[in-house]
């Protein structure tokens, strides 16, 4: 069943046009890929599904509400957490007031020391700095609070714009470990990533983006399988 539809999506920064008609799915308990090359529009999707650049024309549904009407709060609060490229934290703020920040609405106010606690459990790197300004940690230790934030507003879709740039193979492969134990939590995974072979092993089904549009689109798999796609993204 897909809990996100989006169709015909028409997105500007102004009077560029940053996607041309784009319509993707994306299913329950999933990972859906999203890749392509620099300025392909995968993060103006991301962007575009919770109203941070609101499109022009199109549908977005999520289990069959539109969204295109609603802001970003009210977007977040049915469900859909985004963890933006480049992490966006608060750096003078300390790791345990970053993830709090994550439970904003009422709902998760009221049972946030639980799920504050889950979170810690998930990432127990965090449980030791918790005390510690965010922007004193790693590249891979923000990223772990990123997601870790998002989390604590018990989405049931995680949107995430390229967690593995800008880190280390060894951080790399830990953050992939963490997106497979997201996934088997039963949470919604929407996935923007440059690395294309694995982002593609790993995804029920895959868009791929050129000049803000999809040109192809199936199971990751397959898609991985296709000539032109290992050319032009894998290098073979």
């Amino acid at each position: 069943m897909a809990v996100l539809e989006i169709e015909g999506v028409s997105t500007f920064y102004g009077e560029f046009q940053a996607l041309y008609d784009v319509s993707l799915k994306v299913e329950e308990h999933a990972l859906t890929g999203i890749v392509g090359a620099n300025g392909a529009g995968k993060s103006t999707i991301l962007r575009t599904i919770c109203g941070l650049a609101p499109a022009r024309s199109g549908s977005i549904l999520h289990n069959g509400v539109p969204l295109e009407r609603l802001s970003t709060f009210e977007i977040a609060r049915r469900g859909i957490a985004l963890v933006p490229e480049g992490r966006r934290l608060f750096p003078a703020m300390t790791v345990l007031d970053n993830l709090l920040l994550g439970a904003f609405s009422k709902p998760e106010r009221e049972s946030r020391e639980k799920r504050l606690g889950e979170v810690l459990k998930f990432f127990p790197i965090l449980k030791k700095r918790k005390a510690q300004l965010a922007g004193t940690l790693s590249g891979g230790e923000q990223q772990m609070l990123a997601i870790g934030r998002a989390l604590m507003g018990k989405p049931d879709i995680v949107m995430l714009d390229e967690p593995s740039l800008g880190l280390s193979p060894k951080m790399v492969s830990h953050i992939y470990r963490i997106l497979d134990e997201i996934r088997e939590l039963g949470i919604t995974i929407l996935l923007v990533e440059q690395n294309v072979e694995w982002c593609l092993k790993k995804a029920d089904r895959a868009y791929i983006l050129e000049n803000g549009s999809v040109v192809l689109e199936g199971p990751g798999k397959e898609l991985l399988s296709e000539e032109g796609v290992r050319k032009a993204y894998l290098g073979l």
